[in-house]
C-alpha cells in the first residue's frame, strides 16, 4: 500500500488538507439593515422593539416586524404570518392557538429537537410518540394509526433535515377524524411536497431563524396559517394576551375574549430587518444546497453499504443537513469506526441525530414538576402513555446504528469538496479489512 492510500487514522495523509469552510449566510445586506434600524433608533428615537403589551397599534409590533410578516405571507402564499423570538416559542404558541390543553394528547415524532414535544407539555397536553419512516425519517400514516384515540387533538409533523413527511395519507387520515396538523418546518424552509410549500400544508406551520438554519437572524421564528382565529390566538400568546384582552373588554364590554395565556415571545426590529434580507436569499441558498446534494447522491450510489438521501416523488428536499444511512452488516465495520476513519480524513460526521425524545428523563419519569406528574397523570388525562425504550424501533435503530449526517451541502462548500468526500469514502472502502482488525483490537 502506498503512503497515499494509507488511512489517516493509521498515520497516512488526510484526504482533506484543511477544514471545510463554515456556513454563513450573513452578508453586507444584513449588516446595512441592522445599522439602518440602529441609526433610526439613535437619530429619530425609534424603538428597537415596536411592541406594546396592551391593545392598540403596538400589539402587532413595529414597522420592521410588520414588513417581515407581510413578505413572509407573500413568499409562502398564506393569509397570516406571525413572527416570534424563536421557533420554540412559535411552536408553543401554535399549540395554544389551536386550543390544545389539559386532557388532550398530541401525536409527534421522537426524532426531532426536544422543543417539538415540550411545546405540547407547556400547554398542559401530553405528547405521544410514533415511530418514523426509515427513508424520510419523518412520521408516516401507518405509524400514527395505532396511537390515535378520542383524546388526540393534533399531530405535530417534523419536516426533518430539509425534507418532508409523506403528507397526503396523513392529511386524509387526520381530516376524517377531525385532527389538526401542525408542521414543525424549522429545517425545511423552501422545501415542497408535491408542489405544496412545506410549512403551509397543515393547519399551521412553524419556521426557524436560528443561527444555523438556512436563513437566520441569530434567533427567531415564524408561525403561518390560513386560519384567522389561530393567527389571532398566536398573536395573543406572543404578546401578553391576557392584558390585551382586558383592554378589549374595557373598550367593548360585549366583547367575548379569547382565553390565551401570553408571554413575551416578540421579535425585535433588528432581527426582523435581518430576516427580511435573508428571505431574499432563500431560493438562491437552497439552489446551491440542492446542486451539491444532487452531486453527492449520484456519487454515493457506488457504495452498497451507504444509502444516499431519499427524496419523495414530485417533492423538493433543501438539505438543511444531508442524511445518509450506514449498513454495518454490508461494510463489516460499525458506524462509529466508519465515522472515526472519515473524520481523520478531514470529514467529520454527526452520528444518530438527537437522542430520541422518549429516552429523555422527563418522559422516563413522567415528571416535569416537583410535586405532581401533571400532565402525564391527571384527572383530565386518565390513560397511561408508555415511553418504553424499545417501543420505537426504527427511530432507535437510526439513532444507535444507521443514521449519519453531514453539512457538506451547505455553501460555500463546493463540488470539489463533495468529490474529496467521496474519495475519502473510497479510501476507506479499500481499507475495510484493516478497519475490521482495528475494531477487533479495540474490543480486546
Amino acid at each position: 500500500m502506498s503512503p497515499r492510500e494509507k488511512l489517516a487514522l493509521f498515520g497516512g495523509q488526510p484526504t482533506l488538507k484543511k477544514p471545510l469552510a463554515a456556513y454563513n449566510s450573513i452578508g453586507s445586506e444584513e449588516e446595512r439593515a441592522a445599522l439602518r434600524v440602529m441609526r433610526a433608533a439613535r437619530k429619530r428615537g425609534e424603538a428597537l422593539s415596536g411592541f406594546l403589551g396592551r391593545g392598540g397599534e403596538g400589539f402587532l409590533g413595529g414597522a420592521e416586524v410588520k414588513k417581515l410578516e407581510e413578505n413572509f405571507r407573500k413568499r409562502f402564499k398564506v393569509k397570516y404570518a406571525i413572527s416570534f423570538n424563536s421557533a420554540t416559542t412559535a411552536l408553543q404558541a401554535t399549540v395554544a392557538a389551536l386550543g390544545i390543553g389539559p386532557g388532550d394528547q398530541v401525536i409527534t415524532t421522537p426524532f426531532t429537537m426536544s422543543a417539538t414535544a415540550t411545546a405540547i407539555l407547556l400547554n398542559g397536553a401530553v405528547p405521544v410518540f410514533a415511530d418514523i419512516d426509515e427513508q424520510t425519517f419523518c412520521l408516516g400514516v401507518k405509524l400514527i394509526e395505532g396511537k390515535i384515540n378520542a383524546q388526540t387533538k393534533a399531530i405535530i409533523v417534523t419536516n426533518l433535515f430539509g425534507g418532508t413527511a409523506d403528507y397526503d395519507p396523513i392529511l386524509h387520515f387526520a381530516k376524517k377524524r377531525g385532527i389538526k396538523i401542525i408542521e414543525d418546518n424549522a429545517q425545511a424552509a423552501g422545501a415542497f411536497y408535491k408542489e405544496r410549500l412545506a410549512g403551509t400544508i397543515g393547519d399551521a406551520g412553524v419556521f426557524s431563524f436560528n443561527v444555523h438554519k438556512v436563513i437566520q437572524s441569530g434567533e427567531g421564528g415564524m408561525m403561518v396559517t390560513n386560519n384567522k382565529r389561530y393567527a389571532y390566538r398566536a398573536q395573543l400568546a406572543r404578546n401578553h394576551g391576557e392584558a390585551v384582552e382586558a383592554d378589549a373588554i374595557r373598550l367593548n364590554p360585549k366583547y367575548v375574549p379569547e382565553l390565551v395565556l401570553g408571554s413575551n415571545y416578540r421579535l425585535t426590529e433588528i432581527q426582523a430587518a435581518i430576516v427580511t434580507e435573508q428571505l431574499k436569499k432563500l431560493d438562491k441558498l437552497n439552489t446551491k444546497r440542492i446542486a451539491l446534494a444532487d452531486h453527492l447522491s449520484k456519487r454515493l450510489k457506488d457504495f452498497n453499504w451507504l444509502a444516499p438521501a431519499y427524496v419523495l416523488p414530485r417533492s423538493r428536499h433543501v438539505y438543511y443537513l444531508y442524511p445518509l444511512r450506514f449498513f454495518s452488516e454490508r461494510a463489516g465495520i460499525s458506524r462509529a469506526t466508519f465515522a472515526t476513519a472519515l473524520a481523520a480524513e478531514g470529514f467529520p460526521l454527526s452520528e444518530g441525530y438527537n437522542t430520541p425524545l422518549h429516552f429523555l428523563p422527563i418522559y422516563q419519569h413522567k415528571r416535569i414538576f416537583e410535586r405532581t406528574q401533571f400532565p402525564f397523570v391527571s384527572s383530565e388525562f386518565p390513560q397511561d402513555v408508555s415511553y418504553e425504550i424499545g417501543s420505537l424501533p426504527v427511530a432507535e435503530r437510526m439513532f444507535g446504528a444507521e443514521l449519519l449526517m453531514t453539512t457538506l451541502c451547505q455553501p460555500p462548500k463546493s463540488r470539489r469538496d463533495v468529490d474529496l468526500f467521496v474519495k475519502a469514502i473510497q479510501k476507506i472502502e479499500t481499507n475495510l479489512s484493516l478497519l475490521k482488525e482495528y475494531e477487533r483490537e479495540r474490543k480486546v
